[in-house]
C-alpha cells in the first residue's frame, strides 16, 4: 500500500504553527484549573518538539534530541548535581523503581512529581507526533479543531476559566490552517495547472483577511441576550452540585489539613486491629485554628512521656462523667505506616509487652509511640479506659460560662466567613433553651436537610471561596470533613466551643474470630475508617463527643434521668432514654410532624420545581417528536442518503488513487450490491462475471489493472487520469 509522505513547503510550515498554536490552547488553561506549573516551560518543550518533527527528517537525531531537551527540562526541575552526574544518575534511578513500583501495584497516586512530570512531558512528545502526522502526512486537521473548541467551551462552563478571547484566537488560527490545507489538497490532487497563476500570498492574504472581517463582526456586532436560561445551575442541581477541578487523595489519617476537599479513593488496607467489648472511636488529635480553607494547630505540638503508661490528658472529667471501667489491646498491621498511638475516649493507661516509650501532647492528646527497630511494633499494646455515658439532664443544665482559655482558643473564626453561616446558626437553634439543644439541632441538621455523604466528586473551595461555606450553601455534598468542620464553625458563631478532631471509627469484625474472653470481639480498621468528628465544650464536664455526618452514629452514650412527673411532659426528646442516629430522628420527625416536612419541601424546592420541570416536559415531548420525524424522513430518503454517503466515502478514499485501497472498497460496494463472489473463484472469473451483468468491461479491464500493480511494484501502464476515469465509471455504475 502506497504510504503518504510529508511535503515540506512554506504552507505546509504554517499549517504546523497553527498547530502548535492549537495545542498551546490545550495548555494555557493548566495553570489556572489545575496545581500544574512552569507551564512556559512546557509550552516551551512542546514547541522545540514541533520544530524538531518538521525540520528533521531522521529519526534517531528526533529521538536523541527531544529526550536529552526533556532531561534537561528535568535536571532544571528537580535533579541534584551536574546535569547527568553520577548523584543525578541515581537519584533518577531511585525515582523510577519507586514510582514504577507504585504504579504496578496500581497506587497511582503515590507517583512522586518527578515522575509525573516525567509522564507529562513524554505526553507532550507524543503529542508532537500525533499532531505532526495527522496535519502534514494524513492532513486530517478538522477534528482536532472541534475537539479544541469542545475542550475550552467545557472549561469555559464548568471551571473559573475564561476562554472567550482564547475560542476567538482558535477560531482565527483554525480557519487560516483549514485555508492553506485546503490548498495543499489541491496540489496532492494534480490540480496544480488550474492554481499556477496564484502564489502562495494570493492565498494566505485573502484568508487572513476573511478571518479578521469575520472575527471582527462576530466580536463587536451587537449580540441579543440569551434566549434559554443557562443549563449550567440546572445540571448541577440535579448533580447535587458537584464541582470540576477537583483533586483526588488516598483515603487514610493525614496529618495536613491546611486544605481540604477534593474526592478520595477508596483504601482497605489494614491500620490496625482492636479486641475490645465494643466497636469504638479511635482518636488521635484535635485541631482548634479554622482558617476557612481547612484546619492547623494555634500551637505547636509538646509532647511529654508517660510516666509507667498513665495518661494524663484526658476530655471530660471523669469524676463529673459516669463512666465503666473497660480493656482493649491494639495491633498494628504489617501494612500500617501509621506513626500514632489511637486511644479510646476515656484512656488512662497504655502498655506495652515490651520496650516502648510513649509521648503525648496535653493540648491536642496526639500520643506518638518509640521503638528500636530489631522490636517493631508487631505486638499489641492494651488500653485501659473509663468508658463514658453522659447525662443528658446535666449537658442542658451546665452555664454558659466558659473558662477564658477555652474561649480564646476554641471561639476563633476567621474574619472572612460569610455572614449567611452565623445567621443559619441562627436560624437553626432559634427556639433551643440550652446548650445541648443547640448542639444537637446543628448535629441533626444535616441529615435532616438533604446533605449527602460522599467520597468522589467532592469540590475544593476556590480562592476567595470558604470551605464551610461552599458546603452548607453551594454543594450539599461531602464526607465526614465537611460536615464536621460546619458543625465546628456554626457552634463558635453562637459562642459555643467546639474543635475538630481526627481519628479512626471502629472498624469491621472479623470473620475469622480468634478464642476471646466473653463478650470481646476482634475489630479491624483500615484506611476507609479514617474519619473527623465534633467535639463541644460544656463547663465541669468536658469536651464531649458528637457526630454530624450524614450515615454515622455517635457511639458515646447518652442517657437522661426520667422521673414520673416527666413522662407527661410535651417535648417528645427529653422521655428518650438513649440518643438515636440521625438518620432515625429524621424518620420519626417525618412520621410525627408531616406538616412540617411539607412545608420545609415547599420552601426549599415549590420554586424551582415549578421553573425547571414545565420546560423539561415540553422538551421532552418536542424531542420525541422530532426524533420520530427524523427517523422517518430517514427513511424514507434512504437510498438517497445511501447514496450519498457512498459516493462521500468513494471520493474520500479516491483522493489518493492509491489502487488497493480503492479495489478494494469496489469490491466490498459490490458484495453489498448482491455480486457475491464465489469461493475459489478468482479475480478475473469474478470480474467478468460482473461485466455480464452489467454489460460493461470495465471490472475486467480494472482487475487487469489492478494485478499489474501488484505484480510490478506500483506500476501500471495507464495515467493516472485514465485510471480515476475507470473507477468512476464503475463506482457510478454501481452506486447508481
Amino acid at each position: 500500500m502506497r504510504i503518504a509522505k510529508e511535503k515540506k513547503s512554506i504552507p505546509s510550515f504554517f499549517i504546523m504553527t497553527a498547530g502548535f498554536l492549537l495545542f498551546w490552547e490545550w495548555l494555557r488553561p493548566l495553570g489556572q484549573v489545575t496545581d500544574t506549573g512552569h507551564i512556559p516551560l512546557l509550552v516551551l518543550y512542546a514547541a522545540l518538539c514541533f520544530l524538531v518533527s518538521f525540520f528533521i527528517q531522521n529519526g534517531l537525531w528526533k529521538f536523541i534530541i527531544k529526550g536529552l531537551s526533556l532531561l534537561f527540562i528535568l535536571d532544571y526541575l528537580f535533579l541534584p548535581g551536574i546535569f547527568l552526574s553520577s548523584e543525578s544518575i541515581q537519584f533518577i534511578s531511585q525515582e523510577l523503581s519507586y514510582n514504577l513500583s507504585a504504579v504496578w501495584d496500581s497506587q497511582w497516586y503515590l507517583m512522586t512529581p518527578f515522575f509525573r512530570s516525567l509522564l507529562f512531558l513524554m505526553v507532550l512528545w507524543l503529542m508532537s507526533y500525533l499532531l505532526h502526522y495527522w496535519f502534514l502526512v494524513a492532513n486530517k486537521f478538522f477534528l482536532f479543531v472541534v475537539l479544541t473548541i469542545m475542550y475550552l467551551a467545557v472549561l469555559d462552563t464548568f471551571t473559573s476559566y475564561e476562554a472567550e478571547i482564547a475560542i476567538v484566537r482558535t477560531f482565527a488560527i483554525s480557519f487560516i490552517a483549514l485555508g492553506l490545507s485546503r490548498f495543499m489538497k489541491f496540489r496532492e490532487q494534480g490540480v496544480e495547472v488550474e492554481i499556477q497563476k496564484y502564489s502562495i500570498l494570493k492565498w494566505i492574504i485573502p484568508i487572513i483577511g476573511g478571518v479578521l472581517v469575520t472575527a471582527s463582526i462576530g466580536i463587536f456586532a451587537p449580540k441579543l441576550a440569551p434566549q434559554w436560561p443557562d443549563p449550567v445551575p440546572f445540571i448541577q442541581s440535579q448533580a447535587n452540585h458537584v464541582g470540576f477541578g477537583n483533586t483526588v487523595q488516598k483515603v487514610g489519617y493525614g496529618e495536613n489539613d491546611s486544605q481540604l476537599g477534593g474526592s478520595f479513593v477508596q483504601d482497605d488496607t489494614a491500620v490496625f486491629e482492636a479486641i475490645s467489648k465494643e466497636r469504638l472511636y479511635w482518636r488521635i488529635e484535635s485541631k482548634d485554628l479554622y482558617t476557612g480553607k481547612g484546619w492547623e494547630r494555634s500551637s505547636s505540638l509538646d509532647y511529654n512521656p508517660l510516666q509507667s503508661g498513665a495518661v494524663q490528658w484526658q476530655a471530660f472529667s471523669t469524676q463529673a462523667v459516669d463512666t465503666t471501667e473497660e480493656e482493649a489491646s491494639v495491633t498494628y498491621t504489617k501494612e500500617s505506616n501509621l506513626d500514632k498511638v489511637p486511644i479510646p475516649y476515656g484512656a488512662t493507661e497504655v502498655t506495652t509487652s515490651y520496650s516502648a516509650l510513649l509521648f503525648q501532647d496535653l493540648e491536642s492528646g496526639m500520643m506518638e509511640m518509640e521503638v528500636s527497630e530489631q522490636q517493631g511494633r508487631s505486638q499489641p499494646y492494651t488500653v485501659q479506659y473509663e468508658d463514658p455515658s453522659f447525662s443528658i439532664d446535666q449537658l442542658k443544665q451546665v452555664s454558659d460560662k466558659d473558662p477564658s482559655a477555652i474561649q480564646n482558643k476554641y471561639l476563633q473564626l476567621p474574619s472572612s466567613l460569610p455572614d449567611r453561616v452565623r445567621a443559619l446558626a441562627q436560624e437553626i437553634t432559634t427556639d433551643k433553651p440550652t446548650r445541648y439543644d443547640k448542639v444537637k439541632a446543628i448535629e441533626r441538621y444535616f441529615s435532616q436537610n438533604g446533605y449527602t455523604y460522599q467520597i468522589e466528586d467532592v469540590s475544593i473551595p476556590e480562592a476567595g471561596e470558604d470551605y464551610v461555606d461552599q458546603f452548607l450553601f453551594e454543594t450539599m455534598v461531602g464526607y465526614c470533613d465537611n460536615f464536621s468542620s460546619s458543625m465546628v464553625v456554626m457552634l463558635r458563631t453562637l459562642d459555643i466551643p467546639a474543635r475538630w478532631v481526627k481519628g479512626f471509627t471502629g472498624g469491621e469484625i472479623k470473620s475469622n474470630q480468634p478464642d476471646l474472653p466473653n463478650g470481646y470481639k476482634l475489630y479491624e480498621i483500615t484506611n476507609n475508617n479514617a474519619h473527623s468528628w465534633v467535639e463541644v465544650y460544656f463547663p465541669n464536664v468536658g469536651w464531649v463527643p458528637f457526630e454530624p455526618t450524614s450515615g454515622f452514629t455517635n457511639p458515646t452514650e447518652f442517657y437522661q434521668e426520667t422521673v414520673a412527673e416527666d413522662m407527661d411532659s410535651t417535648n417528645p426528646e427529653e422521655q428518650r432514654i438513649e440518643e438515636t442516629n440521625p438518620q432515625q430522628e429524621q424518620q420519626e420527625q417525618q412520621a410525627t410532624d408531616p406538616a412540617d416536612n411539607e412545608e420545609d419541601e415547599s420552601a426549599l424546592g415549590s420554586s424551582r420545581s415549578s421553573r425547571i420541570n414545565m420546560p423539561i416536559k415540553v422538551m421532552i415531548v418536542i424531542g420525541v417528536i422530532l426524533l420520530v420525524l427524523l427517523g422517518g424522513f430517514s427513511y424514507w430518503k434512504r437510498q438517497e442518503i445511501r447514496t450519498w454517503y457512498l459516493q462521500k466515502k468513494w471520493r474520500k478514499i479516491s483522493e489518493q488513487l492509491d489502487i488497493e485501497e480503492c479495489y478494494h472498497y469496489l469490491l466490498k460496494l459490490l458484495a453489498k450490491k448482491g455480486f457475491n463472489r464465489n469461493k475459489g473463484q478468482t479475480l478475473r472469473q469474478y470480474a467478468k462475471e460482473v461485466d455480464e451483468t452489467i454489460g460493461k468491461s470495465d471490472m475486467y479491464d480494472l482487475t487487469l489493472l489492478y494485478e499489474q500493480y501488484l505484480y510490478r511494484n506500483g506500476q501500471v501502464e495507464v495515467d493516472s487520469s485514465t485510471l480515476r476515469n475507470l473507477f468512476q465509471r464503475i463506482v457510478h455504475q454501481i452506486i447508481a
